[in-house]
């Protein structure tokens, strides 16, 4: 677990390396019930295969987090994407008993990121 921000910082590059530059075949596809993805706490991306992240967020769980939908496929779906095009990439987290951290985490990455179904990206303290 980080102890200083510079450690924050780099295990949020970490995670922002994983879910972004991971190849999109490698990402995980769009299904009915996620059953491919695990139901363990995590950080995740949307992605879609031209126009990169779409969405970043963090969850308790991330099987549940998709099989109960998710806002970034709608907002997909009605800019007319192919379901084929869009895929998730996630990251699992260890330590998700420090929730402010995982906030903190977030924070970075959709700071450095900017991605575009991200309604309110946290302001830097």
């Amino acid at each position: 677990m980080p102890t200083n921000d510079s450690e924050l910082q780099a295990q949020a590059r970490s995670i922002l390396d994983a879910i972004a530059f991971i190849s999109f075949e490698q990402c995980q596809p769009l299904s009915r019930e996620f059953n491919h993805i695990p139901a363990r706490p995590g950080i995740y991306a949307i992605r879609h295969r031209t126009e990169g992240l779409l969405y970043i967020g963090k969850t308790k769980s991330l099987r549940g987090r998709f099989t109960g939908g998710h806002k970034a496929f709608l907002w997909a779906w009605l800019d007319q994407y192919n379901d084929a095009d869009v895929r998730i990439a996630a990251q699992l987290i260890d330590h998700w008993e420090n929730p402010k951290l995982l906030l903190e985490l977030e924070a970075i990455i959709l700071r450095a990121t900017d991605p575009p179904y991200n309604v309110q990206i946290p302001t830097e303290r």
